[in-house]
């Protein structure tokens, strides 16, 4: 009789990290992949699940979401963090970064010590590896669709009542530029956090010395971001060119094709490539609403408008409404990304990132059996997390 907690899935499109094969079977053995085997020397012991010829690939890994299905991060209920997480395993997406919005201290402080106790408990839906904390040491000036009402500096005093809950916090996104910024980047460092530049006016020296000091991640490229400025005769670049051209940094890229048309994604993908290149959704509860539908992020008000968020004044996007599934596609068909390329950008590249890809990211021996199967046009057929079915 065949061991329920040891199973494989056949006939399918494998997606591995450089190639798609196929004839091989993913097996399963309880919470980890056993193996990428030969379909035909399958034993009897061994139950099948037949996919039916559809894509199988890694559980997709967002490092950047902010909410769905108009919940936020930045509430601390069960009831918005089981939404979130559960709108998102449906969609592909086995594990993220709770990530929250600027707002003020206090209030993130309450989201960060709900992170703690979720995480602490068993739940069903995409599971959550940390908080991704952006903000609210931004720029003004590049706030974007962020509460400029609480925006800050690092050198405040303010960063402690954060810090205090540093075991939780995977990635922390901020403005090199600003007072304090050079500390702050060296307290993450020590704490294991990843330091993220964002929302930022930044000169390239001023990025340079954050990076010197142990800055190796930049988010969302073109978004929020300084570029290119003239002193005199004098060319300055800004924190855009600095994420082209620096060999030592990964960067974020919203692929939902309302952020950037496609040449600048394609500019992105050829300067930086697809190992160090991860897209993200960026996703706000407006995330699986249609047209039309308000939505809140911190204090201020925003409205989906053809498929992306909008502020109500159409000043500035306002995050996306596209899950990190549906940027797949938009990756393949727009940017000319091939299939194993754009689905590591999505996975392993995002698990490398924040230091998880020894157990995420890939379809593996010994990793975390964390899988989703799509049909063609990437939505998701089945999800396993852990080794259980999702959906």
């Amino acid at each position: 009789m065949p061991d329920k907690n040891r199973f494989a899935l056949v006939n399918g499109r494998i997606v591995l990290p450089d190639r798609v094969v196929m004839g091989k079977a993913v097996l399963i053995e309880g919470t980890i992949i056993a193996g990428i085997v030969e379909a035909d020397l399958l034993g009897d012991d061994v139950a099948r699940v037949d996919v039916n010829g559809r894509v199988i690939t890694p559980g997709l890994i967002d490092i950047h979401t902010h909410g769905a299905l108009g919940h936020t991060f930045n509430e601390p209920t069960a009831e918005a963090f089981g939404a979130i997480t559960a709108e998102n395993a449906r969609r592909g997406v086995t594990a993220l970064l709770a990530t929250t919005a600027t707002a003020p201290i206090p209030d993130l402080a309450a989201s960060l010590a709900f992170a703690r106790q979720w995480m602490q408990e068993d739940h069903n839906g995409a599971q959550l590896l940390g908080v991704h904390v952006e903000g609210p040491y931004f720029n003004v000036a590049q706030a974007g669709a962020q509460d400029p009402a609480n925006v800050r500096n690092p050198d405040d005093c303010s960063v402690d009542q954060l810090l205090a809950y540093h075991d939780v916090i995977r990635q922390f996104t901020y403005a090199p530029e600003l007072p304090g910024a050079v500390e702050l980047t060296k307290r993450l460092v020590e704490l294991g956090i990843v330091a993220a530049a964002g929302h930022s006016s930044a000169k390239e020296e001023e990025v340079a010395a954050a990076i010197d000091t142990g800055l190796h991640h930049i988010i969302h490229i073109w978004s929020a971001q300084s570029t290119t400025v003239r002193e005199g005769p004098w060319r300055k670049p800004g924190l855009l060119e600095v994420s082209l051209v620096y060999d030592n940094l990964t960067v974020e890229m919203i692929a939902d094709n309302k952020h950037l048309p496609s040449t600048l994604m394609k500019l992105a993908y050829k300067c930086i490539g697809p190992d160090r290149l991860c897209i993200i959704s960026d996703a706000t509860s407006g995330a699986g609403l249609p047209d039309g539908s308000r939505f809140r992020m911190g204090g201020l008000e925003y409205e989906v408008d053809d498929g992306v968020g909008m502020m109500l004044d159409r000043s500035s996007f306002a995050g996306s409404s596209t899950l990190l599934n549906e940027m797949i596609p938009i990756l393949i068909e727009r940017v000319g990304v091939p299939l194993p390329e754009a689905v590591r950008m999505a996975s392993l590249t995002p698990a490398r990132v924040i230091g998880v890809a020894d157990r995420k990211g890939s379809l593996e021996a010994g990793k975390d059996a964390d899988i989703a199967i799509f049909n063609d046009d990437f939505t998701a057929w089945r999800v396993l997390i852990n080794g259980r079915w999702a959906t």
